[in-house]
């Protein structure tokens, strides 16, 4: 039987991947952090299948650390499963993910905490003064926090900073996929959480090699239009479907209408022209979005009954009791 954790239990979740040389020196400085805190604490650290002896440091860093728990991946599936095996293997009732090459500072958990008790859902770090190369990592994490800010309507300056404070329950009620870590303001704020951003430390990588490359921004675009579909549209698929089966219904319209108009007036055949081919196709595949529209309600239907899903959240119930 599973013991019931600790009241106000604070959860760190840490996934690494080939950090061998930053595993001792991430778990000291944790740690040491961690004890000046006065509250439970537990942290989950989450090796995402390295190649490197990542797996065995974190080994013997569990006989020096009690409250360090580990996780194994058999191989790399990426960051956002190894953060979302870290939520799923903690207990706490705030869960505070960070990274693992000593970019983030421990010392920075209390100023999240603090701000947390001020009422606040999600306190997201802002690295300020960031310690990266400026043209490989700094620009294209700008255009793409101005990017993400814009099209979520969350607007945050710094979405891929790992370091953030979350209350469980607004981590609950979905799943995380692709590089969708850095979106999880977006899925707590349609949650109804409230959300803020404060300033934090970020320190130059010492050890070990980044795993970000320019080929993120494109999985980020994509990861985007997921998350903007699922937030506005999980429930209602057919206004998107359907919305572009009229988009086209009408392109075949005034098609056809400019053929007949070019054949009365101008005398062009329109064979003579790709009107009537751009119509006709426009139809067919407007009636295509329609039913993909239609099939999409059904699947919805079908996810929400079958695992007794509802398409809200409530936040508090206050019941009186019976009238006399």
């Amino acid at each position: 039987m599973t013991a019931t954790p600790p009241a106000g239990l604070l959860s760190i979740v840490i996934p690494l991947y080939n950090e061998e040389d930053n595993v001792e020196p991430l778990c000291t400085a944790l740690f040491d952090a961690l004890a000046d805190l006065d509250r439970p604490f537990e942290v989950i650290m989450v090796d995402d299948g390295s190649s490197d002896a990542t797996a065995r440091r974190l080994a013997e860093a569990t006989t020096r650390h009690p409250a360090l728990t580990v996780v194994t991946f058999r191989r790399n599936v990426g960051q956002t499963a190894a953060m979302m095996a870290g939520i799923d293997q903690s207990h706490g009732e705030i869960i505070i993910p960070m990274d693992g090459d000593l970019q983030n500072d421990p010392r920075d958990i209390p100023v999240l905490l603090a701000k947390m008790d001020e009422g606040f859902d999600v306190v997201s770090g802002w690295r300020k003064d960031r310690q990266d190369d400026a043209l490989t990592r700094n620009l294209p994490s700008a255009v793409a926090n101005w990017l993400i800010s814009t099209v979520s309507g969350v607007h945050l300056r710094d979405y891929g900073c790992t370091l953030k404070a979350y209350r469980r329950e607004v981590l609950s009620g979905y799943r995380l996929y692709g590089e969708m870590h850095r979106f999880v303001p977006i899925y707590a704020r349609w949650q109804g959480a409230r959300i803020t951003e404060i300033p934090v430390r970020h320190h130059p990588r010492v050890a070990g090699k980044s795993k970000y490359g320019l080929n993120r921004i494109f999985k980020v675009l994509l990861d985007l239009m997921v998350v903007k579909f699922l937030t506005q549209f999980e429930t209602k698929p057919i206004y998107v479907f359907g919305g572009l089966g009229f988009v086209l219904f009408i392109s075949a319209f005034l098609s056809l209408g400019l053929g007949l108009w070019l054949k009365l007036f101008h005398g062009i055949d329109l064979d003579h022209t790709p009107l009537m081919l751009l119509s006709a196709m426009c139809v067919i595949t407007g009636m295509m979005c329609m039913l993909l529209g239609l099939v999409a309600e059904l699947l919805v239907r079908i996810y929400f009954e079958s695992q007794g899903k509802t398409n809200y959240t409530i936040k508090e119930v206050i019941r009186g009791g019976p009238s006399k």
